[in-house]
């Protein structure tokens, strides 16, 4: 698990979209290795543009992940089903109080908050079962118990699935805490990729944003 960190505009949603295929790279070439299947069998996107999707029940939205695996007609099979039912339960839709009373699923998309449409999105982005998951700030929009229930989630699949999981957050409490690495993009000087500890030895932080970001005070 690796969290991208830096000031804002210095590329990292650029970067993100450009791993992601959509968008031309500015310069430069990269290469996922090792992966003989498709680009939407192999990278999971989430974004942190606030969708509209009028008509669209939330089972529909997570159903879309599945939309590689399906057949021509697009229909989905009891496995998809369970993985859906799977994805909507990590991010905390079935089986919490708030969907006692109401299948959350058959719910529309654009009844829900901006937190909860975020982690709807991250369980699309689940139910697609890719080996990289590629996220843009993807608790933006969340409050403290479900940023800490998500980023849990993303370092439990690295760890226990093996996937490469890639954020792009401005929650720095919480990447250095759970990351296994930083990527620190710094304006001017290029990416560092390391850990936590041996970033901070550097003082590199301090350089990417400016001031020492750990003595706010001073």
């Amino acid at each position: 698990m690796v969290c991208m960190l830096g000031p804002n505009g210095c590329g990292k949603s650029t970067l993100l979209r450009t791993l992601a295929g959509l968008q031309p790279a500015l310069s430069g070439a990269f290469r996922i290795q090792h992966f003989a299947i498709s680009p939407e069998k192999a990278v999971a996107l989430v974004l942190t543009e606030r969708l509209s999707m009028d008509n669209t029940s939330v089972h529909d939205v997570v159903a879309m992940g599945r939309y590689p695996y399906t057949s021509f007609l697009g229909g989905l099979t009891e496995a998809d089903e369970a993985i859906i039912e799977d994805s909507l339960r990590q991010v905390g839709f079935i089986g919490i109080p708030e969907s006692r009373d109401t299948d959350v699923s058959k719910t529309m998309f654009n009844a829900h908050s901006d937190g909860e449409k975020q982690r709807i999105l991250i369980a699309k982005a689940l139910a697609q079962q890719t080996p990289i998951i590629l996220l843009d700030e993807p608790t933006a929009h969340l409050d403290l118990p479900h940023r800490i229930l998500i980023l849990r989630l993303l370092r439990n699949l690295a760890h226990e699935q093996g996937k490469t999981v890639l954020i792009s957050t401005h929650e720095l409490d919480l990447a250095l805490a759970l990351s296994d690495r930083i990527l620190l993009m710094t304006p001017g000087k290029g990416i560092q990729l390391d850990t936590a500890a041996n970033l901070k030895k550097a003082n590199a932080f301090t350089s990417a944003f400016g001031m020492d970001i750990f003595d706010p005070l001073g």
